[in-house]
């Protein structure tokens, strides 16, 4: 670090965004103890793994995965809530990008990373849509092309939160289109989102980007949420 670069810190610390301490040199966005502490699925190891198999029997998905498990106060929900709410897109590069790195050396054939989009009202109060920057990690580690403009929320729904699954189906069912079927024909598409409970947002996401023309569809998403 440099001396101008020391002189900042010393007078505006940077801290964690998992636990709030301060970092140190070498660390960004998400400290040394909050990384080792990731509660990580490993599920991108497994092929027939419990969310690949949720989305297979709706959807015909190639891969689906889920990074890290989302535990009520735990560091997860920390960090996705400060993606979310408190206007820090530099958290889902950084989830974006820890995500790059261990499916990195996995064979999986992706061609363009592609976001689940927010309504725009939504996007423009919150300044980003935080599943774009976590393809946009994902777009830095991976070397794969990334495009938010592919699919698009054409109406506003209310959150998902507290549905049953056929109550989150009927919410998102008919809100998906594809603005750009050009960029996605014949190609095996990389659908990114943060939580997964019921895979009602990813399946209709999904399956309009299957019916424009993806010749394949694969799914990541940062967290599940039981």
């Amino acid at each position: 670090m440099s001396l101008a670069a020391d002189f900042i810190q010393l007078f505006y610390p940077r801290y964690c965004h998992g636990c709030q301490r301060t970092l140190v040199a070498g660390e960004n966005v998400i400290c040394t103890h909050c990384l080792a502490g990731l509660p990580k699925t490993d599920y991108h190891r497994l092929h027939e793994n419990p969310v690949w198999q949720r989305l297979a029997n709706r959807i015909p998905v190639t891969q689906a995965f889920a990074y890290l498990k989302f535990r009520k106060g735990g560091i997860v929900q920390r960090l996705l809530h400060q993606l979310k709410y408190n206007h820090h897109p530099e958290i889902g590069v950084a989830l974006g990008h820890l995500v790059g790195r261990d499916v990195k050396n996995i064979p999986h054939g992706w061609e363009i990373i592609v976001p689940v989009p927010l309504h725009e009202s939504r996007r423009r109060r919150r300044g980003y849509n935080q599943s774009a920057q976590l393809a946009r990690g994902l777009s830095e580690a991976l070397g794969i092309p990334w495009d938010e403009s592919i699919s698009i929320r054409t109406q506003r729904t209310e959150t998902q939160t507290k549905r049953n699954r056929l109550e989150r189906w009927r919410n998102v069912e008919h809100v998906f289109a594809v603005a750009s079927s050009d960029k996605i024909l014949g190609k095996h598409v990389l659908l990114v989102d943060d939580v997964i409970t019921t895979g009602a947002t990813v399946e209709a996401c999904g399956r309009h980007l299957l019916e424009h023309g993806a010749r394949q569809l694969s799914v990541v998403c940062i967290a599940e949420a039981q």
